[in-house]
C-alpha cells in the first residue's frame, strides 16, 4: 500500500512538473520581438506575419530624429493594428494607438517599437515600415 501512494505522489509531482515546464517554454516562444533591419540602399521593410489573439509582435527600429517614419498595416481580416512606441518604450507617438496608417517625423533618435496586435481574434498581417 506503502508504494502505491508514493507511486502516486510521484506521479502527480512528475507531471506537476512538465506542465510547468511546458507552460514556462510557451511563455518564451511568444515572445516575438525583432529587429527591423533595411537591406542595403532600401528605406522599405514589408514584413508578412500573424499575430495570435492576446498576444503581440514587437519590431523594434532604430531611426534618427527629424525621420519621417511611415507605417501601414493591412490584414486579411481587417483586425490588425499597430502602436508605436517612443524610445524607452513608454510613452507612444500622437495618434499612434491602435492605429493601421502613420506618418511623421520621429521627435528624437533611438529605438521605436512597433507593436502589432489583433483587435479580434488571431490576425494575419502585411506590415510596411517606411523611414525616409
Amino acid at each position: 500500500m506503502k508504494n502505491k501512494n508514493l507511486s502516486m505522489k510521484i506521479s502527480v509531482l512528475f507531471a506537476a512538473m512538465l506542465l510547468i515546464i511546458t507552460s514556462v517554454e510557451t511563455f518564451a516562444a511568444r515572445d516575438r520581438t525583432r529587429r527591423i533591419r533595411f537591406e542595403s540602399g532600401r528605406t522599405t521593410k514589408v514584413i508578412k506575419d500573424a499575430v495570435v489573439r492576446g498576444d503581440r509582435d514587437r519590431y523594434i527600429l532604430h531611426a534618427r530624429a527629424g525621420q519621417t517614419l511611415i507605417v501601414h498595416i493591412t490584414s486579411v481580416e481587417n483586425n490588425a493594428v499597430f502602436d508605436i512606441y517612443r524610445p524607452g518604450g513608454k510613452r507612444t507617438l500622437e495618434n499612434a494607438q491602435e492605429s493601421t496608417d502613420w506618418t511623421g517625423p520621429l521627435p528624437r533618435t533611438g529605438d521605436y517599437i512597433i507593436e502589432v496586435g489583433g483587435t479580434r481574434g488571431n490576425a494575419t498581417y502585411t506590415l510596411e515600415v517606411t523611414v525616409r
